[in-house]
């Protein structure tokens, strides 16, 4: 690869900082023009070398130069392409080509017309295929479990259609700018959630806690993937095993909604009534007699249960053969995995609503409660919900963001996707409800007595109620076919932004080609860290997971990004990086959520889930004191790493006092920036020093031929300030 540049006698040199030459061995470039800048800098360095030659304005065939351009003899030595492999550009004179350019290179992405094409493309690090694999694939990271499984079950407690007005004022005012900001962050530095921190390098720790994050969710996560693996095989028979009481695994207080024993209707509701506390359903027994084996204890851990071990294995090879590629792999993937849940869910919904007492079971779910606003743990709820279901602070938006293009369009992406993933938490409840009405009114009990939450919900409560409907065995393989898809289009970003940290954090080319051998390391790992969940006191482990690894540490994180950005780094620093990105600035009302409002959400979250802490608990189960310090010390440990490495780094930075290194710790790098070089404009574009270009070299092979060819040649003077002959056009 070649560039044109012009060196002085003295040895210095200098290029061209846009239009620069670009030759492959047999073939010929050309340079376009001279910025404003470089040609001052030219001026300026002409002024002081009254002798310099002129800057030459060719590139000649190897082995000869060209007749239309001769090479000046004075620069007296050789002019040498170092790259046989670069595709050569596109430059104007007067408004046309000099020279035929491939198909692929075209002007775009924010490129001059006449000026050569930018590819706006990554070739280190991979681009999605298109923008629709992007989508996709943040819209299967965000909409997950939580959106079946949790969102319904809290709107319904939290006062029905009361709880959607926090719902949507958490979304509009915390969970969209959050989102819209992971996004451009990615997007801008194209970096994962370690390299981006460049922008403040002691800030570092943030993207190490999300780091922790991640790996704790992707852990217990893949288990309740396996245990949905699990049901989805069983469920291929004629009869569901847990539609009946006349199992091994049954006790005398089964008591099932189409048992045979039941002489009639009326004797099963007055057993609800009469003994609500003794009744337990045959799905429940099932979930924790059967599947589970549940021992007595979380420090019982028992034997491993087989069949979850392998179900989690299958889970972990489905993850890894779709990412075996990285996004190239994953982005096609998605194209089922994020739109088949929605088939399912339709079928489920249509299905639902003409049961009898599913219109009770979706009152129940929309009936507004307006005295539970005031409650501080609804808008607790409500925010805590945002952050779990948009997957805020986990690393994974930062990441999927950063294999886009440049310049494409992250604000549109963020309200889409953020939009799409409520409405759909929405559209869960109708279909879960529905089912629930139908159920409770089949018992003749309150929808209370049916509705849950979690794994009691996908496990228990559904399953059982699918029991009731006629070809039960279809609905259910739907039901968990679904759940598998929720679940994997969360688990792709979050072990991608594992592998995308480690990657850019070695940045080599040897690790960048073994990548797919670090996707296999860390799902291997990933897997032997799940096997203890897959033990006997398994589902106390991933519930203790589940609230405190992936709770208020996401707070924390998200409220330290927004200062780190905002304060650290300069709202108006970030506000012309998003400029330069996307053409416009961020709109006034995020830069206002950006800098006060999301901010001061975050901290008021933060302080309502302290005051509204109550300790875990499973079913009856109290979790004993040394469990729950557990939990603590797994959400400190994602926390801690902040301080921890902002110490570390203020330590290593330069500086005789503590507030240089202070300064010195939170200024951006050098590095900080668009990661391909023709995105560096304005402030991050490199400074025109002839030091730093000395090894660029133009010179004639042939310094006779071209002074008599120079002699000849009747120069013109093109629009853009290079001389050239008539002929020149190729």
């Amino acid at each position: 690869m070649c560039q044109w540049g012009w060196q002085s006698q003295d040895g210095r040199a200098g290029r061209a900082q846009h239009g620069s030459l670009w030759c492959r061995a047999g073939s010929c470039g050309f340079v376009t023009r001279h910025v404003p800048e470089t040609r001052n800098a030219e001026a300026d360095y002409r002024s002081t070398h009254p002798h310099t030659p002129p800057a030459p304005r060719i590139c000649a065939q190897p082995g000869h130069p060209s007749p239309s351009h001769p090479v000046p003899s004075s620069l007296g030595t050789s002019f040498q392409p170092h790259s046989a492999a670069v595709t050569p550009l596109m430059g104007p004179v007067g408004g046309e080509s000099l020279v035929d350019t491939p198909h692929n290179i075209s002007p775009q992405n924010g490129a001059v017309p006449g000026e050569r094409g930018k590819q706006d493309k990554s070739v280190k690090r991979g681009n999605w295929g298109n923008q629709i694999e992007f989508v996709l694939t943040s819209v299967g990271y965000a909409v997950g479990l939580g959106n079946v499984w949790r969102f319904p079950y809290l709107c319904y407690r939290n006062g029905g259609g009361a709880f959607m007005f926090p719902y949507f004022i958490m979304l509009v005012f915390c969970g969209i700018p959050l989102f819209f900001m992971e996004l451009s962050f990615g997007q801008f530095a194209s970096q994962g959630c370690l390299g981006v921190w460049r922008v403040s390098p002691m800030f570092k720790g943030v993207g190490y806690g999300m780091m922790v994050v991640s790996t704790y969710i992707g852990i217990y996560y893949n288990v309740v993937i396996c245990i949905a693996f699990y049901y989805f095989f069983v469920s291929m028979t004629r009869v569901l095993p847990w539609t009946y009481c006349s199992n091994a695994w049954n006790t005398p207080d089964c008591t099932g909604v189409l048992d045979r024993n039941l002489s009639s209707r009326a004797a099963l509701n007055l057993t609800l009534l009469n003994d609500t506390q003794k009744r337990t359903s045959p799905s429940e027994e099932y979930w924790r007699r059967y599947v589970l084996d549940l021992s007595d204890d979380i420090g019982n851990l028992g034997e491993v249960r087989l069949p979850l071990l392998g179900c989690l294995g299958v889970s972990w090879v489905v993850v890894f053969l779709c990412l075996i590629k990285g996004v190239k792999s994953s982005g096609k993937v998605v194209y089922f995995t994020a739109t088949f849940p929605y088939v399912v869910l339709t079928i489920l919904f249509v299905r639902g609503i003409t049961l009898e007492g599913a219109l009770t079971g979706i009152m129940y779910y929309l009936t507004p409660q307006w005295d539970k606003i005031l409650d501080a743990k609804v808008w607790g709820d409500a925010a805590s919900q945002i952050f779990y279901s948009l997957g805020c602070a986990w690393g994974g938006l930062i990441t999927m963001a950063s294999y886009n293009k440049f310049h494409n369009n992250c604000y549109r992406d963020s309200i889409i996707i953020s939009i799409t993933n409520c409405a759909t938490s929405v559209y869960a409840g109708f279909v879960i409800f529905s089912i629930l009405g139908f159920m409770a009114n089949h018992l003749g009990v309150d929808v209370s007595n049916v509705a849950d939450h979690g794994p009691g919900l996908a496990f228990v409560a559904y399953p059982e109620a699918l029991t009731l409907l006629p070809i039960s065995p279809l609905w259910s393989i739907l039901f968990f076919f679904m759940l598998i898809l929720l679940g994997l289009g969360t688990q792709f970003c979050l072990l991608e932004t594992l592998v995308t940290a480690i990657v850019d954090e070695v940045g080599n080319e040897w690790i960048i080609r073994k990548k797919t051998f670090v996707t296999l390391g860390v799902a291997v790992a990933g897997f032997l860290l799940g096997v203890p969940l897959t033990t006997q006191a398994g589902i106390y482990w991933l519930l203790l997971m589940d609230n405190y690894a992936a709770s208020f540490s996401l707070v924390v994180i998200s409220c330290i990004m927004c200062v780190a950005i905002m304060y650290v780094y300069g709202h108006r620093n970030y506000f012309k990086d998003i400029e330069m990105m996307l053409g416009f600035p961020p709109p006034l009302f995020f830069q206002i959520c950006w800098r006060f409002i999301s901010p001061a959400i975050i901290f008021f979250i933060l302080v309502f889930t302290v005051i509204q802490y109550q300790p875990i608990s499973y079913n009856d189960y109290i979790y004993p004191t040394w469990a729950i310090s557990i939990g603590f010390l797994m959400a400190l440990s994602s926390v801690i790493c902040i301080p921890i490495y902002a110490i570390y780094k203020v330590c290593r930075s330069e500086g005789d006092t503590l507030l240089e290194r202070f300064k010195n710790a939170t200024k951006a790098s050098k590095d900080w920036g668009p990661a391909l070089a023709e995105h560096r404009s304005g402030r991050y574009a490199p400074a025109f020093s002839p030091s730093t270009e000395s090894h660029l070299e133009v010179q004639p092979l042939q310094p006779e031929k071209g002074r008599s060819e120079a002699a000849a040649a009747s120069p013109m003077q093109g629009s853009n300030g290079s001389a050239h002959s008539q002929d020149s056009r190729l």
